[in-house]
Parts: structure tokens; sequence; C-alpha cells
């Protein structure tokens, strides 16, 4: 991994990273006002991690547990498992067949989960993005819950958009490539932005009722 790369280990390097922000940017001052310390949210890393976000594209939090519940009652979590089962297996489980295929090509991969601890950041997108069905929101969140990158960002994130939107005043919700080049500001606690914008999002939908 690059020297210069900072990791999240535990909630002392969040707070470290939340007062650099704070420091350097007085709206993000006021939104830690309001949401108080920021989560670890760390997760871990391997392929199961990947599968499960694979499962939970695109449907309700309470249809992504029920499948993902059946697949590991079915010891369906692990590459050799999961190319037992096939795509006919695993849609039997619950999975889409365009979700069956991206289980399958997944498990082809031949991934080393160990190795991407240690890769540059970049190194680790490109080989997870190279994967049918990871895509770069994708990869960035795993590298920022499941490696602790603290320089990440997921601009594709429409919860981080709104998020900017309300705490910097914008007329609209900023789009990807904008959100990405406003988040260069934020270097080298981009993952720590990114936890500030999510709790910001919630306190204000909190507040509004919409949440």
């Amino acid at each position: 991994m690059a020297a210069a790369e900072r990791l999240i280990r535990d909630d002392g390097c969040v707070a470290e990273g939340a007062a650099w922000l704070a420091g350097a940017e007085p709206r993000f001052a006021a939104a830690l006002a309001a949401t108080g310390p920021l989560p670890l949210r760390l997760r871990p890393d391997g392929f199961a991690q990947l599968l499960q976000a694979i499962v939970s594209q695109q449907v309700s939090v309470a249809s992504a547990r029920a499948i993902w519940t059946r697949l590991e009652a079915a010891g369906a979590v692990s590459p050799g498992a999961v190319l037992a089962q096939g795509p006919d297996g695993l849609r039997a489980l619950g999975l889409s067949r365009q979700k069956a295929a991206y289980a399958c090509a997944l498990a082809e991969a031949g991934i080393d989960y160990a190795a991407l601890r240690d890769a540059p950041t970049d190194e680790v997108i490109a080989t997870l993005v190279a994967v049918k069905g990871i895509g770069v929101w994708t990869a960035e969140i795993y590298a920022m819950f499941s490696l602790g990158r603290a320089d990440v960002f997921a601009p594709g994130d429409l919860a981080l958009q709104e998020g900017a939107r309300i705490l910097f005043d914008l007329d609209a919700r900023p789009r990807e490539r904008a959100l990405r080049e406003m988040a260069a500001a934020w270097r080298p606690w981009r993952s720590v932005a990114a936890r500030a914008l999510w709790a910001y999002y919630h306190v204000v939908k909190q507040r509004e009722g919409t949440l």
C-alpha cells in the first residue's frame, strides 16, 4: 500500500479526521456539532462482503436480509459454494438471474482478498470493478469500510450528494463528477467527510420527519 495512505482502525482515527475537517471547513464544524461523534462503520473484508453487496443491489433492506439468510443457511457464501450452487441453485435461493450471474462471476474472479489489504486504493478499485456486477460505488464502499481506507469517497452515492447539497446550500444536488471534484478539498480524510455527510443527511431528514 502507498506509504502516504492512512487507515481508519478505530474511533480515534475517525475523531482525528473529524477534527481536521472541522478546522478546514466551517460547514463541517457546523455539521459535526449537529451529528455528534461519527460512527466507525468498519466491516469485515473478503468474498462474502462483496457477495452481500451484490445481493443488496436494488432491493429493500428486508428483501436483501431474507435472501442473505437463505444463502447463509445453504452455506453459499464462499466462492466454491457459490460455484457449486451454480446459477440455478442461486436463483432457487432468491437471487435474480442477473445477480446469480454476478455472484458466479465474483466467485470465478479469484481475487486475493488478503493482498487487497496492502494494495493501493486505486488498485483495489480497479481489481473490483473488473468483476461483472461490481461497480465503482461498491468498490469505493468496500475500500472505505472493509479495508478502512481514510481517503476514499463515493460521489455516486445519492445520500452523499443530497447531504452536500444541504450542507453547502447548493441550488441542486451535485452530480458525481462535481462532487468528486468538490471532495478533493477534503483530502486526506475523504472517508470521514463521507461519514459526516451521511450523518448530517440523516439528522436533517429526521428533523424533517422524512426518514
